[in-house]
């Protein structure tokens, strides 16, 4: 007797409400973390090969499957808006939650897995070990990275998209060997219509070619195991092979086929799978909790000697105390830690760098009643907690040299962060690369531009 299709429910991430589905009993929890816009928790049960794929995964897990935001049965986003790696991570987390999980397999498939990756090194104690389907650290072709792809193949893969969504025609690059099944053209076609309108299905493609999370592959340190299929023309083996060999801890299971989705061939599927059973089961890894990826936000008060010369000792005193109040406001606001006050400064840790530019941008327009003036620097990056929880580590130099080369009013940011939030609202115009004292390597900066309440957080 077949397993009954999981009954949908929704976690809450703020006012999102996003769609998700339990199956199987585990340890250890197996999060299948979704890719774009092609997803429907509760369509893809319709088709045989799909549903035998989930419960072969529920049968050595407990299986916790969802829809992306704006995609499916999840909340849908505002047109234009769509999803950032950031807002993915926040994702992952409050399905999690709502699931009960405290610690789990993080299974990225294909776009999915760069969030996947992002997670594992921002809550490393949340994580068992990262299985990455077919998944990427970046795409588009760059001077360092000259294995990606043209900009003209963006544009033909976000036109394609636009021109045949909903049709089930993508099956010709995506998955060739059942490209020719009626029945299965049939169920994809009405999986595209029901997940996403043409226009927000060609937005996210377009997304998935300006994610970049090399600079985070370094700082992960769970287990990884990377399957690809070797002939894929979508998300070519070049980008998967990249991936395993820059993650510290991987295994690499390249497949024969052209098939994007594993699920579609049986003799695929039992490889695929096989494998990732192999992997999850006998994982013992125990994470280090004192060593992830976090957002550093460094905050001074502009011309604040010449402040303290005109105003006086007093007075000064009575400021930087309304100052410092007015930044715990914000940080509350904005789920930001305090880890130190120097001064006339502060340095604020946060676990979303887009939440960080936020609060660092509301702080700069609320010190305007004090008649005052601030700068601010950040940089997203792997640290250690020590006891008493400060930080340390290359990334915390790294935000206090950005900090350094901010002027009054400015809000400056690492490449890395431009990387991790492409995609959002947030205006950046790059203040070009500079040498930082201690640092080995030239950074690029980035100012931001805008108000608090035009970012998203």
């Amino acid at each position: 007797m077949a397993t009954p299709t999981p009954v949908t429910k929704y976690a809450r991430n703020g006012e999102l409400h996003l769609a998700y589905q339990v199956l199987g009993e585990g340890p250890p929890d197996l999060l299948v973390v979704p890719s774009g816009p092609g997803s429907h928790i509760d369509h893809q049960w319709e088709e045989p090969s799909a549903a035998r794929s989930l419960r072969r995964l529920a049968s050595f897990s407990r299986l916790i499957i969802y829809d992306n935001r704006g995609v499916g049965l999840s909340d849908p986003v505002t047109t234009g808006q769509v999803p950032t790696t950031n807002d993915e991570v926040d994702d992952i987390r409050a399905v999690l939650d709502a699931a009960g999980s405290e610690r789990a397999v993080l299974m990225g498939m294909y776009a999915g897995g760069a969030a996947s990756i992002v997670f594992a090194a921002t809550y490393p104690e949340r994580v068992q070990g990262l299985v990455l389907m077919s998944s990427y650290a970046r795409l588009r072709k760059a001077a360092d990275y000259p294995i990606g792809v043209d900009d003209a193949v963006v544009e033909q893969v976000a036109h394609l998209v636009l021109g045949s969504w909903g049709t089930g025609a993508s099956l010709d690059v995506v998955n060739p060997s059942v490209a020719g099944s009626a029945s299965f053209r049939r169920w994809y076609a009405q999986m595209e219509r029901l997940a996403a309108s043409p226009g927000a299905a060609a937005a996210m493609a377009r997304q998935w070619f300006d994610v970049d999370v090399r600079d985070v592959l370094p700082t992960v340190h769970t287990p990884a195991l990377v399957v690809a299929h070797d002939e894929q023309p979508l998300f070519g083996v070049e980008h998967t092979r990249y991936l395993a060999a820059h993650l510290p801890d991987s295994r690499y299971l390249e497949l024969p086929g052209r098939n994007l989705h594993f699920f579609v061939d049986e003799a695929e599927m039992a490889a695929a799978i096989g494998a990732v059973e192999e992997f999850v089961t006998g994982m013992p890894h125990v994470p280090d909790p004192d060593r992830f990826l976090g957002t550093v936000l460094f905050v001074d008060m502009s011309s604040s000697t010449e402040l303290a010369g005109r105003l006086g000792d007093r007075r000064f005193r009575e400021l930087l105390a309304e100052f410092h109040q007015m930044f715990g406001r914000q940080l509350e606001r904005y789920h930001g830690r305090l880890v130190d006050t120097a001064g006339d400064g502060a340095l604020a840790l946060f676990d979303s760098p887009a939440r960080a530019i936020a609060c660092a941008l509301a702080m700069r327009d609320a010190v305007r009643a004090l008649d005052v003036q601030i700068h601010a620097g950040l940089h997203t990056g792997e640290m250690e907690r020590e006891h008493g929880g400060d930080v340390r580590g290359i990334a915390v130099h790294i935000g206090a040299r950005v900090l350094a080369l901010a002027g009054a009013g400015e809000i400056l940011v690492s490449r890395t962060i431009r990387d991790l939030i492409a995609g959002s609202s947030v205006r950046l115009e790059s203040r070009g690369v500079h040498e930082l004292k201690g640092v080995p390597e030239p950074w690029e900066v980035f100012a931001v531009q805008g108000r608090a309440d035009q970012t998203i957080t």
